[in-house]
């Protein structure tokens, strides 16, 4: 049970990291982003847009995921 405890923990890490990796690579710099990308660069005098809002949600969310599952990979590989 825990090495299936493992492999799912571990499947949901790298899942996570590629979607976080992801996630920040679609966040605009000092250029454009996703939110110029759907016609979202006529509201940047407004701060960032709905896409842009949206998505750093999300990848909070996705950094959290990971942030936890690398803490219980390191309960998990603890071999007693």
């Amino acid at each position: 049970m825990r090495d299936v405890m493992l492999y799912l923990v571990l499947v949901i890490n790298v899942v996570s990291m590629v979607a976080m990796i992801a996630g920040i690579l679609m966040h605009s710099g000092r250029g454009g982003g996703l939110s110029d990308m759907f016609g979202g660069g006529g509201g940047a005098a407004l701060g960032s847009s709905a896409a842009e809002r949206n998505l750093n949600r999300i990848t909070f969310v996705f950094a959290l995921v990971w942030i936890i599952t690398v803490i219980a990979l390191g309960f998990l590989l603890v071999r007693e």
